[in-house]
């Protein structure tokens, strides 16, 4: 049992918010990542921010119940000029956090320029660009109805690129890193010049 744990490791990602919380599971076998689910919670049908908080600690706490995940990664509140935006993101971050620690599980943060810069090499990518990304990497076709979903995933899959290697297999630092390792296991890419650009 303790051997399959050292290859072997699920990873929660959430997008916090306070309208639309994404989240994405993931699994890491060696050195592959598989996609275990995606989706959202839904927040703007409740009335208050407290109301709002205990859903996401409950739904936080849910997903750690049903998929057992190692670890919890969660976006970083990002600054902005709006001051109680960022009090009640930071909020929403804080209360799915208390959700992990109620399980025990290690956290780690990522700002939102990490997280994009890990999963397509630019910083400055926009959603439909991590979403795009994260669609070759992962190998699905659906889209979610929203990009939160795929925002949750991609903090997963960022704390996956990010892993410290104890038992001597790669461990890679971004997507840059990890397409040059797995050219076989992408989809052909458009000549340079073409394709995503930032």
């Amino acid at each position: 049992m303790l051997k399959v744990k050292a290859t072997e490791r699920v990873i929660l990602g959430i997008d916090p918010g306070t309208s639309v919380m994404g989240y994405g599971i993931v699994k890491e076998v060696k050195n592959q990542v598989e996609l275990i689910c995606m989706g959202v919670v839904k927040l703007d049908h409740l009335d208050d921010h407290p109301s709002k908080l205990k859903h996401i600690f409950e739904k936080t706490v849910n997903l750690i119940d049903q998929y057992h995940p190692d670890c919890l990664s969660i976006e970083a509140p990002f600054y902005g000029k709006n001051i109680q935006v960022m009090l009640k993101l930071g909020r929403a971050q804080g209360v799915a956090m208390a959700a992990a620690l109620s399980r025990n599980l290690p956290i780690f943060e990522y700002a939102p320029r990490k997280i994009k810069q890990s999963i397509t090499g630019n910083g400055n990518a926009v959603k439909e660009q991590v979403a795009a990304m994260l669609k070759t990497l992962l190998k699905f076709t659906e889209t979610p109805e929203f990009l939160d979903a795929t925002d949750g995933l991609a903090v997963a899959v960022c704390h996956s690129f990010q892993k410290i290697s104890t038992s001597g297999k790669k461990s890679y630092s971004g997507w840059e890193a990890f397409a040059k390792d797995n050219v076989k296991r992408l989809a052909p890419q458009p000549p340079k010049g073409g394709g995503i650009t930032g």
